[in-house]
């Protein structure tokens, strides 16, 4: 396979950090801008990293000299990349907009932002659960009116610490769930060190995540019907609380189901441990090659010790209680590795296995 040539637009922010990072040995990417703020724009990244950078490891090397374009132009990327990782901090509606000023200038578009997740026509893809979903993107061209332009969207971080857990389940009947989210101060876009107020607390809101955890599972398990995403017609009744925690990254989950059928522990590890999808199947570069991972211990998964399970691409799960129709257990993940930048590379190499960037 050729090596795609991408743009990351936000390349200043945490996801955007975490895509430089991610690319810079990439089997099938080459980043070849990086863009951000009009404020930014003429600037060298290392230079103006030098004191925003927030990851363990040094800006890479190919990035550092590199002049970080504006955001606002995406007529100026024309015949320079394939393709765009957008990762901006923007309001809905002007993340949206310019979402779709970048697929109107026929750039693929892969979207780490919420603007777009809930449109009708924009798949929200979570590689191993719902690929068949990108067959909306025709569709959405021809909404936009463009050939090869297009967006899609990983879902919100949150929902990979339960939902991969979820979805194995739905056979036995999965009726009503009951979520608590316990978030990473990463998902902020913070570190322990820059969110003071989180010190030796608990701050018992997240604005929109709760929506976020109740709605966005919904469209993912639902149904391509005539050009858009069809919701399932008795989907479970999911209900979340989510609170932000003093953790660096990782973000845990502690979720109770209610089944329609009786159901063992014995069935349900079964399908854990048996659930895979697509980017197992072609081999992509970013997937892990276990999926789903259960720890027996009573301390276990935890995000200190768990979260980088298969460079941060595994979901873990631990804590399986109950029996007949009723159960509970603890999920975790990597917010900014699978539920973010990582989890839009494992999106854009599905996209290019399935010929959408070509």
């Amino acid at each position: 396979m050729k090596k795609f040539r991408c743009a990351i637009v936000g390349a200043t922010g945490t996801v955007g950090q975490r895509l430089v990072a991610l690319l810079a040995r990439h089997e099938w990417f080459c980043p070849a801008a990086l863009l951000a703020s009009s404020r930014s724009a003429g600037r060298r990244y290392g230079e103006l990293m030098r004191e925003r950078w927030q990851l363990p490891l040094p800006v890479p090397e190919y990035a550092r000299d590199m002049p970080v374009l504006a955001a606002d132009d995406p007529a100026a990327l024309e015949g320079k990349v394939d393709f765009v990782f957008f990762a901006a901090d923007l309001p809905p509606e002007k993340a949206r907009a310019l979402e779709e000023s970048y697929a109107k200038c026929e750039f693929p578009v892969v979207s780490n932002g919420a603007a777009s997740r809930l449109v009708p026509d924009v798949p929200m893809v979570i590689p191993e659960i719902n690929p068949g979903h990108l067959a909306v993107i025709p569709a959405q061209r021809e909404r936009l009116g463009t050939k090869r332009g297009f967006i899609a969207t990983k879902s919100n971080c949150s929902l990979q610490s339960y939902v991969p857990l979820l979805t194995p389940l739905l056979p036995f009947g999965l009726r009503r769930v009951k979520v608590c989210t316990l978030q990473a101060v990463s998902g902020a876009g913070k570190t322990l060190e820059s969110f003071p107020e989180i010190q030796d607390n608990v701050i018992p809101f997240i604005r929109g995540e709760e929506e976020k955890c109740e709605t966005e599972p919904l469209k993912i398990w639902g149904k391509c019907e005539g050009g858009k995403i069809v919701l399932p017609k008795k989907p479970p009744k999911i209900s979340a609380q989510c609170l932000r925690v003093p953790v660096s990254e990782g973000h845990l989950a502690a979720v109770f189901a209610e089944f329609s059928q009786s159901v063992s522990k014995e069935r349900i590890l079964a399908a854990w441990n048996g659930f895979s999808g697509e980017p197992q199947r072609l081999r992509l570069p970013s997937a892990p090659k276990k999926f789903i991972r259960y720890f027996e211990e009573d301390d276990r998964p935890q995000p200190k010790t768990d979260r980088s399970l298969e460079n941060g691409m595994a979901v873990a799960a631990g804590r399986l209680r109950g029996e007949g129709n009723s159960f509970r257990f603890i999920g975790l993940s990597h917010n900014t590795l699978r539920g973010a930048a990582g989890g839009a590379v494992l999106l854009a190499e599905l996209l290019a296995a399935k010929g959408y960037l070509g």
